[in-house]
């Protein structure tokens, strides 16, 4: 009883501030409420757009708007198969050099959505895809060129040789 007297004793004093200023006041559960609702508007919307687009392109291209999504469908089943064939290659290159495993999962792991989404038919999902390929994985090692990289062979001393006759 306390808790609701004081919650309501709070929203009373944010909405005499608002007023002084000229706002409004929308309380949080409301807030959270509405983002909800435009958050399910958003997903619902998504597939009708991508129809909508589909059925446009098919009025200006007709039979090679079902060519090119045939052969996106198939690079996507292909960029699928031949990362599921080098993925452990690659976690264990990552585990031997040395480097964060996790790194190799991440990458893998957006080659396989960018291939998902190549596959679902549509002209937005294949733009999504793309910009899941164009990232560059290695963005941090990038971003340090300083950095020195430790030799592959750790058994090398470094000197100088002089030859005494």
């Amino acid at each position: 009883m306390t808790k609701c007297l004081l919650l309501s004793a709070a929203e009373f004093y944010f909405s005499l501030a608002f007023d002084r200023l000229g706002l409004s006041y929308v309380p949080l559960f409301k807030v959270v409420k509405r983002m909800r609702i435009i958050f399910f508007l958003a997903i619902l919307a998504f597939p009708v757009a991508e129809i909508w687009i589909l059925m446009d392109l098919a009025e200006q291209y007709g039979g090679w708007l079902i060519l090119y999504l045939l052969v996106i469908t198939l690079l996507g089943l292909r960029l699928i198969r031949d990362e599921k064939q080098s993925f452990s290659g690659r976690m264990m290159q990552h585990l031997s050099a040395g480097g964060n495993p996790i790194k190799a999962l991440f990458g893998s792991a957006r080659n396989i959505m960018a291939g998902v989404l190549l596959i679902i038919p549509g002209i937005m999902t294949d733009i999504l895809a793309a910009i899941l390929l164009l990232i560059p994985v290695n963005a941090t090692a990038q971003s340090r060129p300083n950095q020195q990289v430790s030799a592959a062979n750790d058994d090398v001393i470094e000197g100088e040789f002089h030859r005494e006759d």
